[in-house]
This record gives structure tokens, sequence and C-alpha cells, in this order.
């Protein structure tokens, strides 16, 4: 039953204490707000590697070739590797059952292209059909290339949003069109957009064995690239691609004469190993983060208990006084645990409210890297206040049985 005399004593204590008791609540709400504001901020750096790795397969395996630092069966150091379509070709045949997607890739770098009036110098890769679905580019016009344009040598291309506005921004859709690159005419089968935004858009794909022949690339590849079917877990799915990366770079290094102990003539990647390793990261700023908003708790819950310390000090009369009356101890354990946990109610509702409300307007309108729209669960958020609210509870406790153990007789005396 809500008690109003019993409440109105509480304010009236509250406001004879009203500094202390400020102080007191700004600390337990300041904890509250940090608390919440940096596990926001973990959230969004979740977001923003989350964001980071959509624009590419997740499971993406690349590998590519320099130049051999160590001698190695009576070869000199300094052996430029390259890689050739015989290489990717075995890879493709001893690992068919494993392969979810494959690409080789022939690139040529500042490529003059032009459209009209209009150029620009632009990236070609020369890729397989699969490349659309490690790239996660989505079509806007047109078609991606097909087994058919690499087979025949076709002399197509795949634009992207980007260049299509900065080339050919009077035509809306601009397949069927031709478009000179280094002087040679190509036709647009396609027009490709790219989660990574703009700075992925600067690639123009045509098919592999087009970029080889039309810029003497030979059988030359510049890199190789495979996804792996997913596992049923993660650490399997993350356990197998480091298996396939190992075996791969064997192979490579037995094929062209390279140390096993060379680390610099073949290099690869694998974005499951950097997604564990970011993961990881954010972990353990979480937890940094839950740590420090914590003991930023744990000071204002000490406030709090210091506070009901000194309220019990200046009332120590007035508990005499209720003793000698016929009080019982556990109504003056419950008297200051009211009093403890009002104080740490509204201290914590109130940094809550100011945290989320701040996360609220402020959250969407941040995008920075590896930061993506900060933000918490709400049932995580009000679960913290709560607990806050038994760990107030808790620190009123002690105050409180010191209460309860002053003698009615000693309390009448105190001055």
């Amino acid at each position: 039953m809500f008690d109003i005399e019993r409440w109105q004593e509480i304010f009236d204590t509250i406001r004879k204490n009203k500094l202390r008791t400020f102080l007191t609540g700004i600390s337990v709400a300041s904890g509250i707000f940090i608390l919440v504001i940096l596990l926001g901020f973990g959230q969004g750096m979740q977001n923003g590697i989350a964001k980071e790795f959509e624009s590419d397969a997740s499971n993406l395996i690349g590998v590519w070739t320099q130049v051999t630092t160590k001698e190695y069966k009576g070869l000199n150091p300094g052996r430029r590797i390259h890689l050739r379509r015989e290489n990717y070709d075995m890879l493709e045949k001893l690992y068919d059952e494993k392969l979810e997607y494959k690409s080789p890739q022939y690139r040529v770098f500042n490529t003059s292209v032009n459209y009209g009036k209009e150029s620009g110098a632009y990236m070609v890769w020369g890729t397989s059909p699969d490349f659309q679905h490690i790239e996660n580019a989505s079509m806007s016009y047109g078609r991606f290339l097909n087994y058919y344009d690499e087979q025949q040598k076709s002399k197509v291309v795949v634009i992207s949003n980007k260049i299509h506005r900065e080339l050919m921004d009077n035509v809306e859709n601009p397949v069927g069109r031709q478009i000179e690159i280094d002087d040679l005419s190509f036709k647009i089968v396609g027009v490709y957009s790219d989660a990574g935004g703009e700075r992925e858009e600067e690639k123009i794909f045509m098919p592999v064995t087009t970029s080889q022949v039309v810029f003497n690339g030979g059988d030359s590849l510049n890199m190789v690239f495979f996804t792996l079917k997913p596992a049923a877990t993660f650490e399997e799915s993350l356990a197998d691609s480091e298996q396939f990366s190992a075996e791969m770079k064997s192979y490579l290094q037995q094929a062209h004469t390279v140390a096993p102990d060379d680390a610099s003539a073949i290099n690869s990647f694998n974005t499951l190993e950097r997604v564990q390793r970011f993961h990881n990261l954010n972990y353990g700023i979480k937890m940094f983060f839950w740590f420090v908003g914590i003991c930023t708790i744990i000071a204002g819950i000490v406030g709090v208990s210091n506070i009901m310390l000194i309220i019990v000090k200046e009332r120590t009369r007035e508990i005499g006084v209720r003793k000698a009356l016929g009080a019982k101890p556990w109504s003056i354990i419950a008297m200051i645990l009211h009093e403890a946990v009002f104080v740490t109610a509204v201290s914590g509702f109130a940094g809550l409210i100011l945290s989320m409300g701040l996360l609220e307007l402020v959250g969407p309108n941040v995008e920075v890297d590896y930061i993506l729209n900060p933000s918490i669960n709400f049932s995580v958020a009000i679960t913290t206040v709560f607990l806050l609210i038994v760990a107030g509870a808790v620190a009123g406790f002690f105050p409180a049985w010191r209460a309860a153990s002053i003698k009615p007789i000693e309390a009448l005396r105190d001055e």
C-alpha cells in the first residue's frame, strides 16, 4: 500500500540534505549515462564492422604473388612470381567440392575510358561471372558477365553507377551503348552498384580472357579469389578457410619453386580471419566499456552508502524515539532503505533517459569508419538500471542495519 506519510518523510529528509543528495544523485546518474553511451558506441562499432564487410563476401579468400626473398633449390632471390591460369585451374579442380564461388583476375590500372566528349581514368578488372557474388555487386541495369562472354573473349563490359553518372549522365540506360577503353570499343551489357559505395565503383568489369588478350596479359593473373561453402558454425568455417589457405599456398610454392618459409612471394588474405580479429577487438572494447561504466556506477553506489550513513547519524535521536515508541528493527531498516532506493532509482532513470535520448538523437547521424548508428538494446539498459537499484538497496542496507542496532537510550543521549 502506498504510504503518503512515509514518502513525505523521505522528501523532507532529502530536502534537509539536498546538496549531498544532489551530488550523490549526479554521481549515480552519470554512471548510468556513461555506461549506456559507451555500450551504445560499442554497438556502433559492431554495426560499422558489419557494414565494412558487407561490401564483399564474408568468407572470401584471395591470393597474389610478389618477389621471392630467399634462395631455394639453386634459384636466387628477387624472382618475380606470376600466377598463371593453369594454377587457377588446378586449384579449382583440386577443391571443386569445397568451393562456392571462384574467379581469376587480371587487372589494369588507369585505363583511359571515353564516351563521346567525356573521358576518365578507371581500373579494368578482368574477372569471371562468379565475381558478382564475390563482390556483392547488384545490377542497376542489364546483366553481369556470363560464361559465354568468357569463353568467346567477348568485348563486353559492366560499368558502375559512378562511371555511368560521370561519363553518361544524359543517358538513362547505357546498356547496349559502346564505350572506348584505350581506344578499343566495348559494348556495355550492365551497370552495377556496390554496397561499399563510390570508393568501390571505380572499376570496370570485363571477361578475364578478354582483358588478357586486349592488354597483352598472356595467361598471367594478378589474383585469384575463392569462397568456400559455409560450414555449420563460424568456428568450423574459419578452420576450413585456414586449412584451404595453407594448402593453396603450399601448392603455389611448389608450383613456382618458392621456399616454404618465404613469406613474401606468395601472399593471401582471409576475410574470416579479419572478421574474427575485429570481433575479438570489439569484444575487448565492450568489456572495457563495461568495466569503466561499472566502476563509475560503483562510485555512485558508494556515495549512496555514505549519504545514508550521514542521514543515519543526523537522525539518531529520531531513530531512538521511534524505537522507544515500539518501532521494530525492520521498520527502521525499511525507512532507510526507502531513501536509498529512491535516490538510486530517480538518479538511475534520469541517467538512462538522458543517455538513450542522446543516442536516439545523435546515433542515426553518426557514420564514420567502423562506427555506424550507435545504439543500445532497451532491455539491456533497463536491466542495468534495475540492477543499479538493487545495488543501491544493498548499499543502503548496511547503514540501515546500523540504525536498527542503535539502542534507544544511547540514541536519545546523542547530541
